[in-house]
């Protein structure tokens, strides 16, 4: 199944890093946000945020993990997912979208699955899931 929608992110707080840091060409950074989801995937995430990035460039990599509570094609429940992708000032590559097993809540338990983001061109943030869900019995 697939379920699509956009989000936007409606809160994005700066955290300190947690141990020194070990010093690189490009900073990493630490940051809890807040997201807003609307269309077939509707509700919303607290997401932990973690990039190297260099903001001059526009080149870095990001790693995130999301706890998303909503409906997603029509069920409710919640669920984590993971999702990492490396800019070079550019569009996006070495992507990876995958919902967390065992994750799912309500009617997505048993939720198993990935997806993927982007990013319009007129700044429009969209998101899928490609997901299963066990036979109701």
């Amino acid at each position: 199944m697939r379920a699509s929608g956009t989000f936007s992110v409606a809160d994005f707080v700066p955290a300190p890093v947690p141990a020194p840091p070990v010093e690189t060409a490009v900073p990493v950074g630490v940051a809890t946000m807040r997201k807003e989801y609307d269309g077939e995937v509707t509700g919303r995430s607290a997401t932990l945020f973690t990039a190297a990035y260099d903001q001059a460039s526009g080149t870095g990599t990001y790693v995130a993990m999301e706890s998303f509570t909503g409906t997603l094609g029509g069920r409710t429940g919640a669920f984590n997912f993971a999702h990492s992708a490396t800019t070079l000032g550019a569009g996006r590559q070495s992507e990876f979208f995958v919902i967390v097993p065992s994750s799912g809540t309500g009617e997505l338990t048993g939720i198993t699955g990935g997806g993927g983001l982007a990013v319009d061109e007129d700044g429009t943030h969209r998101v899928w899931f490609d997901y299963e869900l066990p036979q109701a019995g």
